[in-house]
C-alpha cells in the first residue's frame, strides 16, 4: 500500500511491444507539470474534464493550492479549518508513534472529538504547500561546460544552496531545486513549510489496512486506506513548532467532495507528488535492476522482516515499534518482486530497451556533428554506468551497515558536529541550519522505533551480508579491522561477541544522551566513551572518501545524461510523441478514466467493488478481520444514501488508467468538475514495473471511493463532526 500504479507488460513480440510504448500516450501515459497542462488542453477535453484546462496550471488557484505533500506521500486539504486527508498507510507512522500497548492506536483506530483532542504526529511530520515553481536552469548550468567530475558537482551544489538560501529567507518556507530529464532543466520550487501536523481521525488496521500485505498491490481490493490529520500554525498565521494554543492553518481554498458516484469511464485525473520513475534509463541500468538490484533487495527484505519477526515474538512493546518498519518493508518487497515478475512476462525487456536506443543512435547518426556528439556522450554514459557497477555490492551494504539502526544514529551524529565547524552555505544537504528542526526530530523519535535486542539482529544481517557478497578487492579495510577479518573471509566468526560489546557500550539508546551529543563539537565525540560513536568516528574516512568518488562520478554522469534526455526528447518530438520528465517527487498532474482492466485471457476485472466484498473477504482471521461495529452496519443495511445505483451498494475501492506511482499515495482523485471522488493508494501487480516501460492495456490505480470513506465516518466510527467541518450530510 505505498504507490500508485505503475506497469507490467504481457509476453509480447519485441516490435508490438515498441508500438505499445511508441503510442502510450494516447493511453493517458504521463506524470505531466502543471505548465504542460495547457499544451494538453484538447487531450483533456476530449477525455471529459469540464473545468478550464488553465486552472491545472494555476498554483494559487483551486484544485493545485488545496494539494499538498507529506514528504513522501501527497494529501489535501478538505476544509477552510486545515483539515487534511491522505492514506492512513501514510499516516502510519504516526498512528504507531502515538500507541502504545496500553493505547494501541493501530488496532483500535483513533478519532478526535474535538481540535483539543487531537495529537501530535512524529516530531518530523510536515505539511508542505507549494506556492511555485520557477526555472532556474541558467542560474545552475552557465559556464558548467569548463568544469568536470568533483568540480562539477560542487558548482551545481553550491548555486542550487544559494538559490535556496535566498529563497527561504522569509522565514517559514521550504525551498528546493529539482532536476529534470537527468539535469536538462532545473527548477526552483518554493512551498510554505507547516512544522504543527496533528492526528484528527484513523480507523482501525482492520479496516485501513484490511486485506494486510496480501491484498497490497492486488484487485479486487477493500481497503479502507485512508487518515486525517490537521496542519496548525502560530496565532500570528505563521509556521511554527508545536505549541498547545496553535491555531489551524487556514487555507486559501480547499476540495470539495462530490456528491456524484462515479461509473465507468468517467473522467479521472491525480494531483500529487510522485516519487521517481526510471523510463527514460539505458538498456544496462534495466539489466542490472532484473539481474542484480531487484534479486538481492527481495532476499534482503525478506530476511529482514524474518528477523524482526523472530526478535519480536511475545514481546508487544517491541512489535509496536517495528510495525510502521515492517509494513514498509513488506511494501517494498512486494514491489521488487511485483517487478521481477512483471519483467518475467514480457518476452525481452532489455532488448526492447536496446532496440529503442538503436533506433535512437540511428536516428542520430543523420543529424551531423549534433548527432555525433550526442552519441559520444551516450557512449560515455554507458561506461561511467558500467564503472559505477563495479562497486555497487560494496556500496550497497556498507552503506546499510553505517545507515542503519544505532550505527546510523551514531555517525550522523559525528556527521553533524564535523559539518557544524563549517560555514553554513559549505555544509553538507542535510546538515545545515535549515534541517537542525528535522535532526532534533529524528533523535527525540529514535526511541519510538527502536529496540537493541531487534536492532543488534538487524546489524548482524547487514553485517554477514556485507562478509558474505563484497568482492575481495573491493572490501572496507577499516569495517574489516573492526570486524576482525580479513578481505578473502566471508563469516564473521565472533560476531555475536562483537556486537554484544557495541550495545552494551553505547548509550545512545537514551534519547536525553542523543540530544546531549547533539550539540557536541567533533574532538567531543572523538574523545567519547561510548562504542557506538567510535564505529562511527572509525568509518567516517571511509564514508568521506566514498562520498568524494560518488559526487566526481556524479559530476560527470551529470554532463552526460542531459545530452542523452535532449537527444531522446528530439527523437520522441520527431516522431510526435509528447515528452514529459521522468517523476522527481515535484507535483505533477496525470488523467484518465475509470477502468477496469484483463489481466490475462478469460478474465475481466471489473472497476468497482462494495461492501457485499468485504463480507464475502472477511475469514476473522488477520488480514481478513472485519470489525463488529462494520459488521453490524453492514448486515442492517445502514448508510443507503451512500450505496450507486449501478451497483446496488456502497462503493469500496475502484479502479483507473492514470499513470501513477510511489509518492503518489493519498492523492486526490479527482473527477471532470475538479471534486474529490477518491484517494489513490495503490496501484495493480501485473503494472509494477512501469515505473521502467509503461503498457497501457496493464496500468490501473487503485482508489478509496469518498463514498466508502464517508459510510465508515458515518456509520462505523461516528465522525460525524469531520463530515460536518467538510459540509457533507450525515445521519
Amino acid at each position: 500500500m505505498h504507490t500508485g500504479a505503475t506497469v507490467n507488460l504481457r509476453i509480447l513480440p519485441v516490435a508490438l511491444i515498441a508500438a505499445l510504448v511508441s503510442t502510450a500516450a494516447c493511453a493517458d501515459e504521463g506524470m505531466w507539470q502543471p505548465s504542460q497542462m495547457p499544451e494538453l488542453a484538447a487531450q483533456l477535453k476530449a477525455r471529459g474534464l469540464q473545468m478550464d484546462p488553465a486552472a491545472l496550471s494555476n498554483l494559487a488557484g483551486k484544485p493545485l493550492d488545496a494539494v499538498i505533500s507529506l514528504g513522501g506521500c501527497t494529501a489535501s486539504f478538505v476544509s477552510p479549518q486545515g483539515l487534511v486527508v491522505t492514506n492512513h498507510h501514510c499516516a502510519y507512522g504516526a498512528i504507531q508513534y502515538n500507541s502504545t500497548p496500553q493505547r494501541d492506536l493501530l488496532a483500535n483506530g483513533f478519532v478526535a472529538g474535538s481540535f483539543s483532542d487531537e495529537l501530535p504526529a512524529e516530531p518530523n511530520a510536515r505539511v508542505y504547500v507549494t506556492q511555485d515553481i520557477r526555472d532556474v536552469t541558467p542560474a545552475i548550468t552557465d559556464g558548467l561546460a569548463a568544469l568536470d567530475g568533483k568540480a562539477r558537482y560542487d558548482a551545481i551544489d553550491a548555486r542550487s544552496k544559494a538559490l535556496v538560501a535566498d529563497c527561504e529567507q522569509p522565514g517559514g518556507l521550504r525551498c528546493n531545486v529539482y532536476n529534470f530529464n537527468g539535469g536538462l532543466q532545473f527548477s526552483l520550487i518554493r512551498q510554505l513549510e507547516i512544522r504543527d501536523v496533528r492526528l484528527v481521525y484513523a480507523p482501525s488496521d482492520a479496516i485501513g489496512k484490511f486485506g494486510g500485505d496480501e491484498d497490497n498491490f492486488e484487485w479486487p481490493r477493500h481497503t479502507g486506506d485512508f487518515a486525517f490529520y490537521r496542519a496548525y500554525v502560530g496565532k500570528d498565521g505563521k509556521p511554527a513548532a508545536y505549541a498547545k494554543d496553535n491555531v489551524p492553518f487556514q487555507p486559501a481554498s480547499w476540495l470539495t467532495v462530490s456528491q456524484e458516484p462515479l461509473v465507468e469511464g468517467d473522467y479521472v485525473m491525480v494531483t500529487g507528488y510522485p516519487g521517481s520513475t526510471n523510463r527514460y534509463r539505458l538498456p544496462d541500468e534495466v539489466k542490472e535492476a532484473i539481474d542484480w538490484r531487484y534479486p538481492v533487495m527481495v532476499k534482503y527484505f525478506r530476511d529482514s522482516l524474518e528477523t524482526i519477526a523472530r526478535t519480536t515474538a511475545q514481546d508487544k512493546a517491541a512489535e509496536l515499534k517495528y510495525a510502521s518498519t515492517v509494513a514498509g518493508y513488506n511494501n517494498v518487497l512486494k514491489l521488487y518482486q511485483g517487478n521481477l515478475d512483471g519483467f518475467a512476462r514480457m518476452s525481452d525487456p532489455v532488448g526492447m530497451k536496446r532496440a529503442r536506443e538503436d533506433e535512437l543512435k540511428a536516428w542520430l547518426a543523420g543529424r551531423g556533428a549534433q548527432g555525433k556528439a550526442a552519441t559520444a556522450a551516450i557512449t560515455e554514459l554507458e561506461r561511467e554506468l558500467a564503472a559505477d557497477r563495479v562497486t555497487r555490492e560494496r556500496d550497497l551494504w556498507f552503506g546499510n551497515v553505517v545507515n542503519g539502526g544505532l550505527a546510523g544514529t551514531a555517525v550522523r551524529l559525528y556527521r553533524h558536529a564535523i559539518e557544524q565547524a563549517k560555514p553554513d552555505a559549505e555544509r553538507e544537504v542535510g546538515y545545515q541550519d535549515r534541517d537542525a528542526p528535522r535532526i532534533k526530530g529524528a533523535m527525540e523519535a529514535f526511541d519510538k522505533r527502536y529496540d537493541a535486542r531487534v536492532d543488534q539482529a538487524l546489524m548482524a544481517l547487514r553485517l554477514q551480508r556485507y562478509a558474505s557478497q563484497v568482492p575481495a578487492a573491493e572490501r572496507v579495510p577499516e569495517l574489516d579491522a573492526w570486524l576482525g577479518i580479513g578481505p578473502q573471509d566471508t563469516v564473521i566468526a565472533d560476531l555475536d561477541a562483537r556486537l554484544d560489546a557495541l550495545y552494551a557500550g553505547t548509550q545512545l539508546g537514551e534519547a536525553a544522551k542523543r540530544l546531549q551529543w547533539l550539540e557536541a563539537d567533533q574532538a567531543a565525540i572523538q574523545s567519547a566513551d561510548d562504542s557506538a560513536l567510535a564505529f562511527a568516528v572509525a568509518m567516517m574516512p571511509v564514508i568521506l572518501r566514498q562520498q568524494a568518488d560518488n559526487e566526481a562520478r556524479s559530476g560527470r554522469i551529470s554532463a552526460l545524461r542531459p545530452q542523452y534526455m535532449q537527444a531522446m526528447i528530439d527523437f520522441n518530438k520527431a516522431q510526435g510523441k509528447p515528452v514529459y520528465p521522468d517523476a522527481n517527487s515535484s507535483l505533477r498532474i496525470t488523467f484518465g478514466t475509470v477502468n477496469g482492466y484483463s489481466p490475462r485471457d478469460g478474465v475481466r476485472m471489473t472497476p468497482f467493488t462494495t461492501l457485499a466484498g468485504i463480507v464475502a473477504k472477511t475469514t476473522g482471521v488477520e488480514p481478513f478481520i472485519t470489525p463488529k461495529a462494520e459488521m453490524d452496519a453492514i448486515v442492517a443495511g445502514e448508510g443507503a444514501q451512500y450505496r450507486m445505483d449501478s451497483l446496488g451498494d456502497v462503493p469500496v475501492n475502484f479502479l483507473s488508467d492514470v499513470d501513477t506511482t510511489g509518492g503518489n499515495s493519498g492523492s486526490p482523485t479527482l473527477n471532470a468538475k475538479g471534486e474529490l471522488v477518491g484517494l489513490l493508494f495503490d496501484g495493480n501487480y501485473e503494472s509494477l514495473n512501469a515505473g521502467w516501460i509503461f503498457n497501457p492495456e496493464l496500468t490501473r490505480s487503485i482508489h478509496v471511493d469518498t463514498r466508502y470513506m464517508r459510510w465508515v465516518m458515518d456509520e462505523v466510527d461516528h465522525a460525524e463532526r469531520l463530515l460536518q467541518e467538510m459540509g457533507l450530510p450525515h445521519d
